[in-house]
């Protein structure tokens, strides 16, 4: 056994969690882009992760199919869920779409075909490193071209001045809705990648604290540029497990990270900002 499969056997949990986490926070990342505070992400992995189970579990679909089916489900939802929040902004859409998350919880909560309060578990082992990094991988190619493209400039002109935008001729319901809806369908893709290496889903994983880490993941990394997001949720994955020695200080250290980084790096580690201003003093 070579040092890298070794490895991988001893972190593979570890490993793709990290993945499955930059997957997550670049679905937040991409309505963030056109100036949308949404918390309905954990939710938008929860909605595929349990259509992904069902499928897998009680059907035997194969799991690309179980994969896609519940990515379309999540992003067919995000579309409803973003038309009637075009009409709110900032910390209202935040807490509309906290609300949602609330209500997937309860309905998850409730239903025979989820399990109830229980969850799923049994869910079949079909994920490896290749499926999550493979997606990672292509999600990144995805948003390379659309910071660069006609539609990501868009986004960015909505984030500053939507009015302004709208003057200039930008479909400004158009492009929020479809944020909307590539943030639902990276969110299912992520939630139903998640729950095949995990073999379990319940209803916590449509919570307030799971919104809230995902939002986490991106304002650490920084919302810049997409490497910001993917690098916040591969570091705060791995970063509990890497103070683990410090025992019951290991979430203290953790919090306090996440403090100092919003006080002295407000635009996230890869600001280009930052990183301008050391090449210039150097």
């Amino acid at each position: 056994m070579t040092p890298l499969s070794a490895l991988y056997n001893a972190y593979s949990a570890l490993i793709l969690f990290s993945g499955v986490a930059a997957l997550l926070a670049l679905s937040i990342y991409v309505t963030l882009m056109a100036g949308q505070l949404s918390l309905g992400n954990a939710a938008l992995a929860a909605i595929g992760g349990y259509t992904a189970a069902i499928l897998t579990r009680n059907v035997h679909a194969p799991l690309w199919a179980a994969l896609l089916s519940g990515a379309a489900l999540a992003t067919a939802v995000a579309t409803i869920i973003g038309i009637p929040a075009l009409r709110l902004r900032g910390v209202y859409l935040a807490i509309a779409t906290l609300a949602f998350g609330e209500v997937v919880r309860v309905i998850a909560l409730n239903l025979t075909i989820t399990g109830g309060a229980l969850g799923l578990v049994g869910i079949p082992h079909l994920v490896t490193f290749w499926h999550v990094y493979g997606i990672l991988l292509l999600a990144a190619c995805f948003f390379y071209r659309l910071e660069r493209s006609r539609v990501g400039r868009a986004f960015a002109a909505i984030r500053e001045d939507e009015t302004a935008a709208q003057a200039m001729g930008i479909r400004v319901t158009y492009y929020k809705v479809l944020a909307f809806a590539i943030a639902g369908f990276l969110a299912g893709l992520a939630g139903g990648l998640s729950v095949h290496f995990t073999y379990i889903i319940n209803p916590s994983q449509a919570s307030f604290s799971e919104a809230v880490n995902i939002l986490t993941y991106a304002i650490f990394g920084g919302t810049t540029t997409f490497l910001g997001p993917i690098l916040g949720g591969i570091v705060l994955t791995v970063l509990p497990e890497s103070l683990r020695f410090l025992r019951e200080y290991r979430l203290l250290m953790n919090g306090a990270t996440l403090v100092l980084v919003t006080i002295y790096l407000p635009h996230g580690v890869l600001s280009p900002r930052l990183w301008r201003g050391r090449h210039a003093r150097v």
